[in-house]
């Protein structure tokens, strides 16, 4: 056998062993956030007929050490899911979708400034012509008077918000319609 680095280099064909164990590893981590999940946010994940059942079964079983077999199981069986699209709906479910989070941002910055200018509603009806004018209107004036009030509110009372989140839902509802 010769040390020649060409020669080396050139049998190289996959991962390390090192680097499928821990590929191994973090199949069968997410197998158990699987184990771990209802069986209504198990439907909305892409798993084969057969892992569902596999996880099924391990949420039914007791034993300490018969469950861990199963997860094991079921950790085997992630090697032909798509373990990415999996991992990309667990973490919206956790943390919520960035795009959702930056949208509700956009729609609570709209809503105060539609609560502190008169212009800014011009605005809006440029953007959405089919919005109901005296319905924002009418939302607007009673956020305004609801700021007006808890401005002068006794330490300990809790703020009114109905108006205020009325409008945040009118606004919603009018993304929504015209994307």
């Amino acid at each position: 056998m010769t040390n020649d680095p060409e020669t080396s280099e050139s049998e190289y064909d996959g991962p390390s062993k090192s680097q499928v164990k821990r590929e191994m590893h973090a199949l069968l981590d997410l197998g158990k956030q699987l184990v771990d999940l209802s069986a209504d946010r198990l439907k909305q994940l892409p798993l084969s007929e057969k892992l569902l059942d596999s996880i099924r079964l391990a949420q039914r079983i007791n034993s300490r050490e018969g469950r861990r077999r199963q997860i094991h199981y079921v950790g085997k069986l992630m090697r032909e899911a798509d373990a990415d699209a999996i991992r990309h709906q667990l973490d919206v479910w956790e943390n919520g979708s960035r795009e959702e989070a930056a949208a509700m941002h956009q729609l609570e910055a709209q809503r105060d400034l539609l609560l502190q200018d008169d212009h800014a509603l011009t605005e809006l009806l440029a953007e959405y012509p089919q919005a109901d004018v005296q319905h924002l209107r009418a939302l607007i004036r009673a956020g305004r008077k609801e700021q007006e009030a808890n401005k002068n509110l006794q330490p300990g009372q809790a703020p009114k918000r109905k108006h205020y989140r009325a409008l945040y839902q009118e606004l919603k509802t009018l993304q929504q319609t015209n994307p």
